[in-house]
């Protein structure tokens, strides 16, 4: 049950970041689009961000951590890439910055409706 919390949640963040950001879209049946790359970017945050964190450890510390806002955006542009390439789902990422702005987004929604959520 907790994996579809999350798997919920997620989708109701990408929705609030797509909403609220010009540069992100999603197309095509947009309900089914927020899950599935909710699942994409759940999957890429498991593989390929821990191993991003540890290659740029150095910068993030030297930024005290403003630099995982960086990796978070990166994901969130790299899962929309995936998404769109690999499994033709209609959820654009039109650049960095809009990326940056959804992945805050994101986060906050994410954090948020988690702490409402709360068994």
């Amino acid at each position: 049950m907790n994996i579809l919390k999350r798997w919920l949640i997620s989708g109701l963040s990408l929705f609030a970041a797509a909403w609220l950001v010009p540069g992100i879209r999603a197309e095509g049946n947009e309900l089914a689009v927020y899950f599935v790359m909710a699942v994409i970017l759940g999957l890429v945050n498991l593989t390929v961000k821990p191993i991003l964190i540890l290659l740029s450890l150095p910068i993030t510390i030297l930024t005290l951590g403003l630099f995982m806002l960086v990796l978070n955006a990166l994901m969130l542009w790299f899962a929309s890439s995936i998404a769109v390439k690999l499994f033709n789902i209609g959820f654009y990422v039109d650049g960095f910055p809009p990326a940056f702005l959804g992945a805050l987004i994101v986060s906050v929604v994410s954090l948020l409706l988690s702490s409402l959520m709360r068994d």
